[in-house]
């Protein structure tokens, strides 16, 4: 049989026909194409940034149980620990957008880092206090001292938007709400078992410890930050006042978290399965996480598609409920979980689009600051609703929350900025 491929070649003075096999040939096979989140992670210093993100990120879900189990075990009070981290919300809630400004103004290395040394100082002085018994009000103080922590998300976003075009920030955004699921799904289970199966403070002191490491490793990457803003005129219009329509949006996004929780705990623990409540909950940020990571792969959708998707996801868990299937349930908080990463992606890059260069982490923060308000805010109604008309009912209100939220809206601010539109 003929070979394939024939080739001239000259000896001497000879023109002679040649063959090459196959296997000499060179090889042809097609090679396919990064994806996109490799293509993120194969600009420099993104790796190290992303591993200090993370290794910081973790701590932010470790914070708040760890302080309850410490102080309720040492105290014996649970109403005096709920009473001290929903100080350090609140103190959260006024100093993160001041310091995020500061951040934006003067640099992350230069300002991330002493914020965090003053929150880890502020760990360390809650658990001295609460071990040697001192006043109640020194607990309030110590735990208020750690409103300083940087927003590390809303920096790793900033650095991505400085980084990248405008076409890759929907596959990064995506990346970090997933990360986001990631560590919260993580940080209670962790603080969990530090402060029952080590000892109270354990989970408050590795979480320290993790902050500070992540912070350092962080914040060491300074070609990938963004310029500071220092030399920008400061005058202009208030970012909180160009925000405050999406800002609307972000506090009913977050009444859907605080209420789902509060909810699927209550519900969980009338039921008798509250060793369920872990697992049941971790399949609700596990669907997030792998939304967000598929999510990032698409095209984006418009906001307003995402929060109808959201509205209607929300609504299964209240019919699983209504059924008294803990499988069912599962298995709707799942899909639920699903429906708010690309919501939150897509609402997070209204955000982006909507603030100046040179003040986006003070504009997601703002933001981050907003959701933290409606966490608490669907708590306390979720907790109200649970106690007057029970669990099954208290379910309504997270879809009537995502109803809120694309309620709130704006229609010109969406055609303005979507996504999804360009």
């Amino acid at each position: 049989m003929p070979q394939k491929n024939p080739l001239m070649a000259v000896t001497g003075s000879t023109l002679v026909l040649t063959t090459r096999s196959p296997a000499a040939a060179p090889s042809r096979a097609r090679t396919r194409a990064p994806g996109p989140y490799r293509r993120l992670f194969a600009l420099p210093g993104t790796r190290g940034f992303t591993a200090g993100n993370l290794i910081a990120r973790l701590p932010m879900g470790m914070f708040g149980i760890s302080a309850v189990l410490m102080i309720a075990g040492q105290r014996g009070s649970y109403a005096l620990a709920g009473a001290v981290t929903a100080t350090g919300l609140a103190a959260t809630a006024l100093v993160a957008p001041w310091t995020a400004r500061l951040v934006d103004r003067y640099g992350q290395a230069r300002i991330a880092l002493p914020a965090t040394a003053i929150a880890v100082l502020g760990s360390l002085s809650l658990v001295l206090c609460v071990r040697t018994q001192a006043p109640a009000w020194t607990l309030f103080a110590s735990y208020a001292a750690t409103a300083t922590t940087p927003n590390i998300g809303g920096m790793s976003r900033a650095r991505w938007t400085h980084l990248l075009p405008p076409s890759s920030h929907h596959t990064a955004m995506s990346f970090e709400q997933a990360a986001d699921e990631l560590c919260y799904l993580l940080g209670p289970v962790a603080a969990a078992f530090l402060c029952t199966a080590v000892f109270p403070e354990a989970g408050t002191l590795v979480g320290a410890v993790l902050l500070l490491t992540g912070m350092t490793v962080f914040t060491a990457h300074r070609a990938t930050q963004p310029p500071p803003a220092a030399a920008r005129p400061a005058a202009g219009p208030s970012l909180l006042r160009r925000l405050l329509p999406l800002l609307a949006l972000f506090v009913a996004t977050g009444a859907v978290f605080g209420s789902m929780e509060v909810t699927s705990i209550a519900h969980l623990g009338a039921q008798g399965l509250g060793a369920a409540t872990g697992p049941v909950l971790a399949l609700q940020a596990a669907g997030s996480c792998a939304a967000g990571l598929l999510y990032g792969t698409r095209r984006p959708r418009s906001l307003r598609t995402c929060l109808l998707a959201l509205a209607a996801a929300m609504a299964l868990p209240w019919a699983a409920a209504g059924a008294g299937s803990l499988v069912l349930l599962g298995c709707a908080l799942l899909l639920a979980g699903a429906a708010t990463a690309p919501a939150m992606v897509t609402a997070m890059a209204l955000v982006q689009r909507a603030t100046p260069r040179g003040r986006q982490n003070e504009g997601m923060t703002l933001a981050v600051t907003a959701v933290l308000g409606g966490i608490a805010a669907g708590s306390a109604t979720a907790g109200l609703t649970v106690d007057h008309f029970g669990t099954t009912a208290a379910y309504a209100l997270p879809a009537a929350a995502a109803l809120l939220a694309l309620l709130a809206l704006p229609a010109a601010v969406a055609g303005r900025f979507d996504p999804a539109a360009e």
